[in-house]
């Protein structure tokens, strides 16, 4: 009787809305904008309203037969997403206008990556486009930012079967444990903080080819204007991400006496920087710690495990480390002229009073400051020989 009386007196959850009610979007792309088909065929018909075609913005819904268990996820169904475009210059303005064109009202609670055209940053400051994201309760936090060389929306489309490539996109992060060419993934929070400290920042750059998606590189945010400046390399991304502390696999690559490809993989890396004052004179002093194993080598007819050899060896790649952070160096300082590799933070730490006096121009300072690289590097075995 007492479990009725109480059963009776329970709720159901009112504000509850039925899955199969909603379309749930997982990923967002935002483009330069250029009207699509559809809205091309409906403007001529009339359907137009206040604004100026400023940016495109795709999002990709996610039908609920795809976010459900085994059995849903494998009904022979022709695609497990479709994409929806918007063009406009407010983002919560076209989401409102994908209302009158579906049957269920978008939601974004469930929002994995958000991809963002270079060349639309090249026009718009990420301030302006991440406004409404920031400021919208239904987007978690916790959603990845990428930037595409190419037309952001692409990166959400694919012709492989039962594949989200929201989805994809972000399980690719998991790789970070086999090369550094992966940086660490910047979410919506993290982005908030750098864009209000007006710190230059680097996000993680996606291209796609034949159907086929790759990080490559990555591209440049300048603090204090917002906009896309420049892009990194795959060889830069990964010193980036050493340099920073925020990597330690992969693997260098080099050429022996011979002009025989070797291969250093890493099993540790550390990075850490020194700030050098001397009145108003500044300087930083980088050294680097590696140890890993000389994993691959075309010269077959020495063993690697031979003191000599290894030592030589070791000396070429440690040539090659220094080369390939000279050149992410040279970069920052000379072609892009930011910080995106945290030599700010370790002033603010090392030395608050000067940077108080530098904060507000650090990425000018910055470009002019001397900045010396060591490196340390030492094979720790030589892989499975077979004699």
């Amino acid at each position: 009787m007492c479990s009725l009386i109480l059963l009776a007196t329970q709720t159901s959850c009112w504000s509850s809305k039925e899955i199969e009610d909603l379309a749930l979007y997982t990923g967002m792309a935002l483009d330069i904008g250029e009207l699509t088909d559809t809205e091309k065929v409906l403007q001529e018909q009339g359907a137009t309203y206040y604004k100026q075609n400023r940016l495109t913005a795709t999002v990709q819904v996610v039908p609920v037969n795809s976010v459900g268990g085994k059995e849903q996820q494998g009904n022979n169904t022709d695609s497990q997403y479709f994409n929806l475009a918007g063009t406009g210059d407010s983002v919560l303005e076209i989401f409102r206008q994908f209302s009158i064109r579906r049957d269920h009202p978008i939601i974004g609670h469930h929002l994995k990556v958000i991809v963002l055209s270079t060349e639309l940053l090249k026009q718009q400051n990420m301030n302006q486009l991440m406004d409404f994201l920031l400021r919208d309760n239904d987007i978690r936090p916790s959603t990845m930012v990428f930037l595409s060389q190419g037309r952001a929306a692409e990166t959400l489309a694919s012709m492989q079967k039962n594949e989200i490539p929201s989805f994809h996109i972000r399980g690719m992060i998991r790789n970070q444990i086999r090369t550094s060419k992966v940086l660490s993934p910047v979410i919506l929070t993290k982005l908030d903080a750098l864009m209000h400290s007006k710190r230059s920042y680097a996000l993680q750059n996606l291209v796609k080819a034949n159907d086929e998606l790759e990080f490559s590189g990555a591209g440049i945010i300048k603090g204090d204007s917002g906009h896309w400046v420049g892009a990194l390399n795959q060889e830069d991304t990964e010193c980036l991400s050493w340099l920073t502390n925020e990597g330690d696999s992969g693997t260098i690559k080099t050429y022996d006496w011979n002009k025989e490809p070797m291969t250093y993989e890493l099993k540790a890396m550390k990075s850490k920087i020194n700030t050098k004052k001397d009145g108003d004179a500044l300087a930083f002093e980088v050294k680097i710690t590696t140890e890993g194993r000389l994993i691959e080598t075309w010269d077959v007819e020495k063993s690697p495990s031979d003191l000599q050899h290894s030592k030589k060896a070791e000396e070429l790649f440690k040539k090659r480390l220094e080369q390939m952070m000279q050149s992410l160096i040279q970069k920052l300082q000379s072609e892009y002229k930011t910080d995106v590799a945290g030599f700010g933070t370790r002033l603010s730490i090392q030395e608050p009073a000067m940077w108080n006096k530098v904060k507000d121009h650090w990425d000018d300072v910055f470009s002019r400051t001397p900045i010396h690289i060591t490196v340390e590097l030492k094979f720790t075995d030589f892989g499975s020989l077979t004699q």
